[in-house]
């Protein structure tokens, strides 16, 4: 029976060589192919490095069709590294499409871990990392961007997003009316980089600095997640649109004794039970 080829998904800097693990670089010299997302990006890496492995590429645009291609070789015994323009494969990029298709064809996968920007990002941020939500570029299509943003509204864990310099104004003022004025974020740029920089902000701040200076390099935001206390406090702001006495004939409605009804209403307006019995008599 011939051996099976395999899939490597090789991390490679996202700004600084010096990134990258003595793993990946024996691993690139001894497959037999690469595939790569943008050649020509690659092989700049590739020549650094004397890595002499053949090239093929891997994109956007032929992700279906030639991860097909590239399953039939692996089958048929070739050891694959994938690499993308920077930073872990399958992360944002065409890498989750040929993992899908390995995986349904019984080829083996495995991950070199090295940077990944939104971590990197992430660990610098002074934000919260045990929880956290990466939502990567937002969506171009409108409704789907709508349909995103209305969840990430009410998101408590730290959000994680990309953004490219011509277009990261517009998207601070779109998250400034989502996120409000006051939410507090971390803009890192350049990372790993000479002039990285992480600038903890909140949305007000950076939408007057970045109006002032032309963005630069790409972006990572690392925006605090929505916190308890603001979730109390809305859902305090709803019942006190209604009377306390109809509040507490609310629960009594359900099934309520008047004493739990009373006790149940105080949670919800987030006062004593003595409040609410002062307004009762």
């Amino acid at each position: 029976m011939e051996h099976t080829g395999m899939l490597y998904l090789c991390a490679t800097p996202i700004g600084n060589l010096e990134d990258i693990t003595y793993r990946v670089l024996r691993t690139l010299k001894e497959v037999d192919l690469i595939a790569a997302e943008d050649t020509r990006n690659s092989i700049k890496l590739l020549n650094h490095f004397e890595i002499k492995t053949p090239m093929t590429s891997y994109h956007e645009y032929n992700k279906v069709e030639k991860a097909k291609v590239l399953v039939e070789k692996m089958l048929a015994g070739t050891m694959v590294a994938l690499i993308t323009d920077a930073g872990t494969p399958g992360i944002s990029d065409p890498g989750e499409e040929l993992v899908r298709q390995c995986h349904e064809a019984g080829v083996t996968v495995t991950s070199l871990p090295g940077p990944a920007a939104c971590i990197t990002a992430l660990t610098m941020s002074g934000r919260p990392t045990r929880r956290f939500a990466f939502e990567a570029f937002l969506p171009p299509d409108k409704q789907e961007r709508k349909a995103v943003l209305s969840e990430l509204k009410e998101e408590t864990r730290t959000v994680i997003l990309y953004e490219a310099p011509h277009r990261l104004l517009r998207t601070l003022k779109e998250l400034c009316e989502v996120f409000g004025k006051d939410r507090p974020l971390t803009i890192c740029k350049e990372l790993t980089k000479r002039h990285e920089k992480a600038m903890l902000t909140t949305f007000k701040e950076a939408v007057d600095f970045y109006e002032e200076q032309e963005p630069r390099g790409e972006y990572v935001l690392v925006v605090e997640g929505k916190s308890r206390k603001a979730i109390e406090a809305e859902e305090q702001a709803q019942w006190a649109q209604m009377s306390i006495a109809d509040h507490v004939d609310l629960y009594i409605s359900q099934g309520m004794d008047k004493k739990e009804a009373m006790k149940a209403a105080a949670k919800d307006r987030g006062v004593s039970k003595r409040e609410i019995y002062q307004a009762l008599l």
